[in-house]
């Protein structure tokens, strides 16, 4: 006899699903979202995926409905933070750390989130995988670097410059490519940081009062 469980179209899909290996299944994303950077959004299709993973159009469809299904599951594959586990146990060092960390993937997300365009700003789905993917796990990280500069004294939990640090560091990635032409790298980032994001916090200040003070 069957369950009403196992004639549900989610169960269904589940089963379908668990067909392909994790690492299949990465393979498939991976060239989805190398397609994209290349080409832009528009240009990728299925068929294009299906001929250069050597899978059938039919095995993609079976997985993902559509293409921004297809697309929104590998961004959100791509979760990461490209500064894990920094902690120098100074605020100030990390800064720069992760500056430095978040310069080498600048052109590649930027390539991403450029070649995804209009797509994103017409489907909430894209929208939203892309912040999960690119955005969010990098402003929790940010977010934690800076708590454990308040815990450790280094500056107040009420600074007023504390809510726009990961404003900061992240809106000059997307910005320079468009004032400048260039991607904001390592070098870039990490002067960026020594001038504008420092002094807001008052580090700088704060470092130079220690030298003085001969500490």
């Amino acid at each position: 006899m069957t369950s009403q469980a196992a004639d549900r179209p989610e169960t269904v899909g589940a089963s379908r699903r668990s067909k392909l290996t994790r690492q299949r299944e990465q393979e498939f994303f991976d060239a989805v979202i190398e397609q994209i950077r290349e080409c832009g959004y528009d240009a990728v299709t299925m068929d294009g995926v299906a001929t250069s993973t050597r899978c059938s159009k039919s095995t993609l469809y079976r997985q993902w409905k559509t293409k921004p299904q297809f697309v929104a599951a590998a961004l959100r594959s791509r979760r990461r933070v490209s500064f894990a586990g920094i902690d120098s146990g100074s605020l100030a060092e990390d800064l720069r750390q992760a500056a430095r960390a978040v310069g080498e993937w600048s052109g590649r997300d930027n390539r991403l989130v450029q070649a995804l365009g209009h797509a994103v700003m017409e489907d909430k789905e894209l929208a939203q995988a892309l912040r999960e993917a690119l955005v969010e796990p990098e402003i929790a990280a940010i977010e934690e670097i800076l708590r454990r500069g308040v815990e450790r004294g280094e500056l107040a939990a009420d600074h007023p410059a504390l809510p726009y640090v990961a404003a900061q560091m992240f809106g000059v990635l997307r910005v320079r490519p468009m004032l400048e032409g260039r991607d904001a790298d390592p070098d870039y980032l990490l002067k960026f940081v020594e001038a504008a994001v420092l002094p807001a916090l008052g580090l700088v200040r704060r470092i130079r009062s220690q030298e003085s003070d001969g500490v």
